[in-house]
């Protein structure tokens, strides 16, 4: 039997580290096939009978390592951030692991959470977008592409860098021909633009969201009221950018004025455009991704953030995905 000890400088923190009835070490301990005791005097023995005994303590070691620096930033231990480092370890990236357990806080919400990156994947998307005039996100469901997006507006706007926060998004459904719906304007495009809304609400509460958009401050409004405008001095998302034709993306890229950012999100696997007609996202990707001052960052299933189910599910397609391309190429050449 190989065994390894950790000193716990904190012992305030042992309890949070442990989780309750020791549930994040037995994750760990899962993971690695290793035992974990809590010893007397702020001490955590890890001990394994597997057959790489010394590599898996050092990696279940490793793991604890990163969530005590976690813990010592203040960090809520959560089932995401642990799955994530015991990930990253046995995929032998645990350098990515560093600056995670920073206090780089990208903005506060109404509720006085600190909204940071929580994968490596999100950290350099947040670094694109503070480098860059334009950033494109593309990535699966549950990424933090919108979330993050919009914080980094909210925050911009708060610090007086920019002067409007912009949000659109097209309403494929309804073909942009909203007028045929019941209502006034609002009521017509809400259906399309709830997490625009919801992430806002997040970020500055319903009140707070309400005095910004009275004001004009924040405008909320589908792709179609972009065109023919100027846009100076503002922070501008266009979200699910993957149902944007050609013409519809061209038209939105060129929509930037002086003193302005744009951020362009979508998943290139849930495209609903309808027929054969070519995704603006996807196209978009292929001719500016040599262009300076644009940065385009592609998420993995790595970065979901969402229930680990998703993770799993998002695995699933891709699979299918690349088996039928494989298959479609087999039977090509048979041809």
């Amino acid at each position: 039997m190989t065994e390894k000890y950790i000193e716990i400088d904190n012992l305030e923190k042992l309890p949070y580290l442990f989780g309750e009835l020791d549930c994040n070490m037995n994750m760990i301990e899962e993971a690695f096939g290793v035992s974990i005791k809590n010893q007397d005097e702020g001490r955590i023995k890890i001990t394994s009978d597997s057959g790489e005994e010394q590599d898996n303590i050092d990696k279940a070691a490793d793991t604890i390592g990163y969530l005590l620096n976690l813990l010592r930033h203040n960090e809520v231990l959560t089932e995401q951030n642990i799955s994530y480092a015991i990930n990253s370890i046995i995929d032998g990236k645990k350098s990515e692991l560093s600056g995670l357990d920073s206090n780089d806080v990208i903005c506060i919400t109404s509720r006085g959470k600190p909204i940071k990156a929580k994968t490596f994947g999100q950290k350099n998307y947040v670094e694109a977008i503070k480098a860059n005039t334009i950033t494109f996100g593309v990535g699966p469901a549950g990424t933090g592409k919108t979330f993050l997006a919009v914080a980094m507006a909210v925050t911009a706007l708060k610090n007086k860098k920019v002067n409007k926060i912009i949000l659109t998004r097209p309403a494929v459904e309804a073909g942009e021909k909203l007028g045929y719906l019941p209502g006034d304007l609002h009521s017509k495009i809400d259906p399309y633009l709830r997490p625009l809304y919801d992430a806002l609400y997040e970020m500055l509460s319903y009140e707070g969201y309400i005095k910004y958009a009275e004001r004009n401050i924040i405008e909320i409004a589908p792709l179609a009221y972009m065109r023919g405008r100027t846009l100076d001095d503002a922070f501008i998302i266009l979200d699910e950018a993957q149902n944007t034709t050609q013409a519809q993306m061209k038209m939105f890229l060129t929509r930037l004025g002086f003193n302005s950012k744009a951020i362009v999100t979508g998943d290139i696997t849930q495209i609903d455009l309808p027929g054969t007609t070519r995704s603006g996202l996807v196209e978009a990707a292929r001719i500016l991704k040599n262009i300076d001052d644009i940065a385009i960052h592609y998420f993995t299933e790595r970065d979901v953030v969402r229930h680990r189910l998703v993770q799993r599910i998002i695995k699933a397609y891709d699979k299918h995905e690349r088996d039928a391309q494989e298959k479609r190429r087999v039977t090509f050449r048979r041809q």
